[in-house]
């Protein structure tokens, strides 16, 4: 401010150049303006639109017009007063639409809201500022004459501009205050800076300075583009914001599609992974009973046992498909008391092929007195089946001589305990922590799915299912589930063998498995 009035050199060409940047981000401005009052319908909006449409409109013919720039008197019949006028018709203007956009903003609410088309209301809005500009130039050109004279014939500045630049600095001072009491968003609050620029602005290009061309005059044009981009920069950081935004959406809805297709895939592993036992035996069987009846003399007994044993996978398999809901289910859908020991048994009973078939000497422990817990049988004893498998995987890779399956029942406190131990060789200590995570297997051929759908259960059950080194080799695999209100055993600490090795393959004593 105190060097304000200090001449400077006279750049004709600055003035149009500055002009055309405000035409460019003005132009920028309102076309987001009038985009957002499309989908928000906001009167306020409109109101705005229509401030930064008109400056973007007029800096054009005050380009043009400008004394110096393209001609000595400027384009379109100019004279030294015109390129003046348009200045005070562009800010007063703004300043106008400014206020009328805090008016509407402060009672703008659902009801107010603009019902009509949006495409003729912006179609309007366009139209006037057309006219508007149009006739403001043809005022200050040939109408010159109606005007008072603003630029003297030394070229300083007459005192008569102070009075358009003080209306035009009280309207803007209004719009201010009305943004200040009912500042309703970040635009608000930007659109506050604006107008303490653009007062700004009119201080130093119409108040301080004497003369054109001198310091203070060329700071209020610096100032018009600083208030020209205020706005512009705000909304273009709020549009990349959204962007930004609708981009993270989207990856968030492809990947919560690809789990989903993933957790379809999951469901249909795991039917695949429980049918496939059944389905196997099922297959072993019908051979086997195809090449007994075609021997000379069939043996019906073997026969009908192996028939029966058809039977039992087959009920086992529609149980699987019938019970494939449940398995993914809530556990406390058909919960009631179970008897655990009696579930263990039958599972060993379901797998007796394969530990026959695999020389597995089983050592089942189970107490005199019934082990009861609360849950789902079917779903409990297909935990318990997959744990013998595993084991049985486990177990087929030792020698002969040591493979030997322990499965013991009891209790412990208030849970009901089954314990199935292994003598293979053991999990990695690495993979310890995870192995009952999805997709986390030893087995060469493994999906990972099996232990993981187990933890589910017991998980959804309120039990816990936890996996220790053996003694002295193997694994532990502990199955915890919360026992009903009755006395019961402790479990067993000695070992009670109830099978021997079964080197031949031939089928158990009745005892030996039961």
């Amino acid at each position: 401010m105190p060097i304000a009035t200090r001449p400077a050199a006279e750049l004709n060409s600055f003035f149009p150049t500055l002009d055309a940047i405000v035409l460019i981000t003005d132009l920028i401005t309102a076309v987001l303006l009038l985009t957002q009052f499309s989908i928000s319908r906001s009167r306020s909006l409109l109101a705005l639109a229509f401030a930064y449409l008109f400056t973007a409109l007029i800096v054009v013919p005050h380009a043009l017009t400008f004394a110096g720039a393209f001609s000595p008197t400027g384009l379109l019949g100019a004279n030294r007063q015109t390129g003046s006028w348009l200045f005070i018709f562009w800010h007063f203007g703004f300043s106008a639409a400014l206020l009328a956009y805090a008016a509407l903003r402060r009672r703008e609410d659902a009801r107010t809201r603009f019902e009509g088309s949006t495409l003729a209301a912006i179609g309007w809005c366009v139209a006037s500022a057309v006219l508007a500009v149009v006739a403001l130039t043809w005022l200050s050109t040939a109408g010159t004459d109606l005007l008072p004279a603003i630029i003297t014939p030394q070229s300083t500045i007459s005192p008569t501009v102070r009075y358009p630049i003080w209306a035009t600095i009280l309207l803007t001072a209004a719009a201010l205050l009305v943004l200040a009491a009912h500042r309703r968003s970040v635009l608000d609050l930007w659109l506050m800076v604006v107008a303490f620029v653009f007062i700004l602005e009119l201080v130093f290009s119409g108040l301080l300075p004497s003369a054109r061309f001198s310091v203070g005059f060329y700071a209020g044009r610096g100032l018009s583009l600083l208030t020209a981009c205020i706005v512009l920069v705000v909304l273009l950081e709020e549009t990349m914001r959204l962007y930004a935004e609708l981009a993270r959406s989207n990856l968030m809805l492809v990947l919560e599609r690809n789990n989903k297709l993933m957790n379809i895939e999951a469901v249909a592993s795991s039917i695949s992974h429980e049918l496939k036992q059944p389905l196997g035996a099922i297959l072993l069987n019908c051979e086997t009973a195809k090449i007994l009846l075609q021997r000379a003399a069939p043996d019906i007994g073997q026969t009908m046992a192996v028939l029966d044993e058809t039977i039992a996978a087959t009920n086992r398999a529609n149980e699987q498909l019938e019970g494939a809901r449940a398995l993914f289910g809530r556990a406390d859908r058909e919960q009631e008391i179970i008897n655990v020991s009696d579930i263990a048994d039958r599972a060993v009973r379901l797998v007796a092929r394969e530990l026959r078939s695999h020389n597995i000497a089983t050592r089942l422990e189970l107490p005199a007195k019934a082990v009861y817990a609360i849950g789902h049988g079917n779903q409990i004893q297909q935990v318990i089946i997959n744990l013998l498998v595993n084991a049985i995987e486990a177990l087929s890779r030792a020698p002969p001589e040591n493979r030997v399956l322990r499965i013991a029942a009891g209790a412990q406190g208030g849970t009901a305990v089954v314990e199935i131990e292994d003598s293979g060789d053991g999990v990695d200590p690495a993979k310890a922590d995870k192995i009952f995570e999805p997709f986390v297997t030893s087995k060469p051929s493994g999906m990972g799915l099996g232990l993981a759908i187990c933890r589910t259960i017991v998980d959804r059950h309120g039990g816990k299912l936890a996996i220790a080194p053996g003694h002295p080799r193997g694994t532990i695999v502990r199955l915890a589930l919360p026992a009903a209100a009755d006395a019961q055993p402790a479990l067993p600490r000695a070992a009670r063998p109830s099978a021997a090795a079964i080197p031949d393959g031939r089928r158990p004593a009745p005892d030996a498995v039961a």
